[in-house]
């Protein structure tokens, strides 16, 4: 064994080796994009910058969406429409002069093709008291399933009227869109059963009025209203889009 260095506060040189071994320890320790490759760097720099030009243009879309009227949304009002409806749809209710005072239970049911070939038609799927009961209790609640099928019944009857024609470009949209959710919401019920398909499907809302506090002297009706919604027939578009 060799006697210890002096302890002079001067360190020992190096041999061409340990200090190459060194100089990539240093490198491999830099945090960050900067201790990637140049070709990694190149990568992560364009996806971050990809990352922020989309999230600029929805930004910039859901602004102009919900702004008043100006002559950017004259011009490219159907390009906006294209790109928020109907997932990023806007509405005031919560801050309306009179808040929706009713409760809405979207349900459904479905015209079947069983695996022999016959067909049945199954009972009424409660779609919306589904999703309370799967966010009741729940500390981290689902925003899906909070949101999107009572969304998706709003831009419905946003663009339809009374007799469930369409009032506007968007109509086709809404339906399509509320077809492709109460299909994947089948599927998941397991509505179809072993080797089934769903042919047809039928939609209705059932709407009661919230009852008002005690102390009100408001009188409101008891007694739900059904809007009941003709069959449509599930194409192949619906299943894809739905991704069953």
């Amino acid at each position: 064994m060799g006697l210890p260095p002096p302890d002079d506060g001067v360190p020992p040189p190096r041999t061409p080796e340990a200090a190459e071994r060194a100089g990539t320890a240093g490198a491999a320790g830099i945090p960050g994009i900067a201790g990637l490759s140049l070709g990694s760097q190149i990568v992560a720099a364009l996806a971050l910058a990809v990352v922020a030009v989309v999230a600029c243009a929805h930004l910039g879309m859901v602004f102009l969406h919900v702004a008043p009227s100006n002559t950017v949304t004259k011009q490219h009002g159907r390009a906006i429409d294209d790109w928020v409806y109907p997932e990023f749809e806007q509405n005031w209710k919560l801050f309306a002069p009179n808040p929706l005072q009713q409760n809405i239970a979207v349900q459904v049911r479905a015209e079947v093709r069983t695996a022999d070939g016959s067909n049945r038609t199954t009972g009424w799927y409660d779609l919306s008291a589904l999703d309370g009961a799967a966010i009741d209790g729940s500390l981290l609640p689902s925003h899906t399933r909070q949101n999107e099928l009572r969304r998706a019944w709003d831009f419905y009857v946003a663009s339809h009227d009374s007799e469930n024609r369409p009032t506007g470009q968007r109509g086709d949209l809404a339906e399509r869109y509320m077809r492709r959710i109460v299909v994947m919401r089948l599927e998941e019920e397991g509505a179809a059963g072993p080797a089934g398909l769903v042919e047809r499907v039928q939609v209705r809302s059932r709407t009661t009025n919230v009852p008002p506090p005690g102390w009100s002297e408001e009188q409101v009706s008891d007694k739900p209203v059904v809007r009941e919604l003709s069959w449509w027939t599930v194409t192949e578009r619906d299943r894809t889009e739905a991704g069953t």
